[in-house]
């Protein structure tokens, strides 16, 4: 019988000293934990919101092709911004982003543990095999 619960690191730093793993993967549903738009290869971050939530998206996407899913498998996408002038920019991203059908959308203004942040994406996915 195959395992039914599994786990995928990204790498990230930030997972380590945390404790927290990038994605869960439960039978066909795909749990990402809360992105944050870093290079985690160069651990950089773009200066804007736009930036860093393409990043994010970017190790999103590399996370579920691990699962053996993708963008178009995302059911729910959970939006946290440091401010809510990004609202409208990460938006366009999320809209360049994702075609029908759309997914669940929530947007919360909050604060980071780090200033540099201005964005975190969190998701889940249905995989459709």
């Amino acid at each position: 019988m195959a395992e039914q619960r599994w786990t995928i690191s990204s790498g990230s730093r930030f997972e380590e000293m945390a404790g927290y793993s990038r994605a869960v993967v439960d039978g066909e549903f795909v749990f990402v934990s809360g992105t944050a738009g870093y290079d985690f290869a160069t651990g950089t971050i773009a200066p804007d919101a736009a930036g860093q939530a393409r990043q994010a998206l970017q190790t999103i996407e590399d996370t579920l092709k691990k699962a053996d899913a993708s963008l178009a498998d995302i059911v729910r996408v959970r939006v946290y911004l440091s401010d809510r002038e990004y609202v409208g920019e990460v938006s366009a991203v999320l809209r360049e982003t994702f075609s029908p059908p759309l997914p669940a959308n929530t947007t919360i203004i909050c604060g980071f543990a780090v200033p540099e942040m201005k964005v975190e994406l969190e998701v889940t996915a249905l995989r459709r095999r």
